[in-house]
């Protein structure tokens, strides 16, 4: 499961950024052909904020799935690869494309809020 390892390494991209402050959300470009599955990354995500730092606990991840896209230098056609193990050109079936999309992996966002969590908790009314 290398989705651990890629929450890891996207909170470190985040957590220099966020400087101390409460992290809201964070979005994320994901290709098809990353070979991600997005539910296994959303829950090594919540394990990851869990355990790594106290303003990052309720952290929400936001994916945009970038379907795969080439050029056909056959054809000339541009399309979308619905395959996830081909990149052949859908229209003439060449192997000569190149990949226009779908190779993404990109934190795109980032929200936070003033201060730490610890203490927006501590102004909330119980």
């Amino acid at each position: 499961m290398h989705e651990l390892s890629l929450c890891h390494a996207i909170a470190g991209v985040v957590k220099p950024h966020a400087r101390g402050r409460r992290v809201d959300v964070v979005r994320v470009q994901v290709g098809a052909l990353r070979q991600v599955v997005p539910e296994s990354l959303e829950f090594c995500w919540s394990l990851v904020c869990q355990h790594l730092d106290e303003n990052m606990v309720d952290t929400v991840l936001e994916l945009e799935l970038v379907p795969a896209e080439v050029f056909c230098r056959t054809c000339a056609q541009r399309a979308q690869i619905t395959s996830r193990w081909s990149v052949c050109c859908p229209a003439c079936q060449s192997a000569d494309v190149a990949l226009l999309r779908g190779n993404e992996f990109l934190v795109t966002s980032v929200e936070v809020s003033e201060g730490p969590a610890h203490a927006a908790d501590s102004r909330k009314v119980k």
